[in-house]
């Protein structure tokens, strides 16, 4: 594992009303949905990441922190940007903030843990036999 903070990943959407709270049963406008924000920015952080994993393992979420703290209609282009800031050990913590044309949208902490892929999806399986 070669991770290390300072690790960054972009990418920018145009909102769709597949991306709106409307869409995603989290409220009933057509705007970016908090539920797509969080999950664009946890995207955000497998890609920073991905390269930097040994073979086997993958990481998985498991805290997260946001405030979504303006609407992005549809037609709108949000960038949303993480940095790994800590690495201890398997956890892993990132800092996102998503902006459109008018600045700040959302921000937050989303923290994940790199595990084997395989022992992983074991333990799952054991939890529901």
């Amino acid at each position: 594992m070669t991770l290390a903070p300072g690790l960054r990943s972009q990418q920018l959407i145009m909102v769709e009303m597949s991306d709106t709270a409307k869409r995603a049963g989290s409220g009933d406008v057509p705007v970016l949905a908090t539920p797509r924000l969080l999950a664009l920015a946890e995207a955000a952080t497998v890609r920073a990441v991905e390269k930097h994993l040994a073979p086997g393992e993958t990481s998985v979420g498991t805290r997260v922190e946001l405030e979504h703290l303006a609407a992005s209609p549809l037609g709108t282009h949000v960038q949303i940007g993480v940095e790994l800031t800590e690495v201890d050990g398997r956890r892993l913590v990132f800092a996102f903030e998503a902006h459109d044309k008018h600045g700040v949208v959302g921000r937050g902490t989303i923290e994940r843990v790199v595990v084997d892929r395989a022992r992983f999806l074991e333990s799952a399986h054991r939890r529901l036999g």
